[in-house]
């Protein structure tokens, strides 16, 4: 497993990081998932990624315990905040100070943990002062519950509006977390030029748009039984923007491409994004340990610029670039 510096921090994380959206306190049992946790640990991963909204906090909860017994100091516990929690009374949603000073307890009690290495703002809230969110960050690295802060999904100007704040408050914005897939290309074309000046890294989510990315969607044939796309409460939703015929016949024109470098395409998929030197870290999750066996084989493949050729020949105009399909809800959910 290799590592690559967080942005322009001296934090290194693991160029495959384990996360635990969909799957932990939902999806997957509580056994199968720390399963998989232990098999990312045994595979070298050293970084994951939770969040308090994840099951309503239970999927920290099944992170903490999986964790529990390993060496703190060896390991990069990332968690956010932002999404409704608890019984999503008013206060408990969005980037106020209120919420992120109770939300930050409850991650590190619900993560057994004295600290989070990056505590991440799930999304821009468009409804609290940007200054009172970047004080509340701040106080809560100097009483060391959090070593470093990021974001996730905010477009340029909002990084640069966050990291300009962060700068005057004594601390800095590490990291974004955008999806970013061969299918979804939407911060290249704004977000990752602002993050390269500002010194933030990405750590990518659905790096294998969903599942869709590993070819196992055929086009004019149902989905797989007990796949994704048959879960309504594991990612359904999420997965079935991919599911039309012609991006998936497109997919399928990756398959001799991964073929000819002895790659699987979701290794072939996850191996793209770490292409992009913005890119510290791709986010896989799992509902079984192979598949992280699988996924980790990823880390370290290098693509020659022939590759990535054919892989967008492939891909034709199925590819999304539209930097506007970067936002966050205009609203706080409730």
């Amino acid at each position: 497993m290799e590592h690559r510096y967080l942005g322009r921090s001296g934090l290194k994380v693991s160029e495959i990081t384990y996360g635990n959206w969909i799957t932990h306190g939902s999806q997957v049992e509580n056994d199968a998932a720390i399963a998989c946790v232990r098999a990312a640990l045994d595979a070298g991963i050293t970084t994951f990624d939770t969040a308090d909204a994840y099951a309503n906090g239970a999927a920290e909860t099944v992170l903490g315990e999986a964790l529990k017994g390993q060496r703190r100091a060896s390991l990069e516990i990332l968690t956010k905040v932002y999404w409704p929690t608890g019984p999503k009374g008013p206060n408990d949603s969005g980037l106020s100070r209120k919420h992120i000073m109770e939300s930050i307890d409850g991650s590190l009690r619900r993560l057994q943990t004295d600290y989070v290495d990056l505590y991440q703002a799930h999304r821009y809230d468009h409804e609290t002062p940007l200054e009172e969110t970047m004080q509340a960050f701040a106080d809560v690295v100097r009483a060391g519950k959090a070593l470093y802060i990021g974001v996730s999904e905010w477009t340029a100007q909002q990084l640069r509006e966050g990291q300009a704040l962060a700068k005057e408050l004594g601390f800095l914005l590490v990291s974004n977390q955008p999806q970013y897939s061969m299918l979804w290309r939407v911060i290249e074309a704004e977000v990752v030029p602002a993050s390269r000046e500002l010194g933030i890294s990405q750590i990518v989510f659905s790096p294998i748009a969903q599942g869709a990315l590993t070819g196992k969607y055929k086009p004019g044939a149902p989905p797989p039984p007990g796949s994704r796309a048959t879960d309504e409460k594991g990612g359904a939703a999420f997965i079935r923007r991919w599911l039309d015929d012609d991006t998936l016949t497109r997919i399928q024109d990756l398959a001799p491409i991964a073929a000819d470098l002895g790659l699987t395409m979701a290794q072939l998929a996850v191996a793209w994004v770490l292409q992009n030197d913005n890119v510290a870290s791709a986010i896989i999750g799992a509902s079984r340990p192979e598949q992280v066996a699988d996924n980790v084989r990823a880390s370290g493949v290098r693509l020659e610029p022939d590759v990535l050729k054919r892989i967008d020949e492939a891909l034709g105009d199925q590819v999304e670039r539209d930097p506007a399909k970067t936002q966050s809800p205009p609203t706080r959910p409730s």
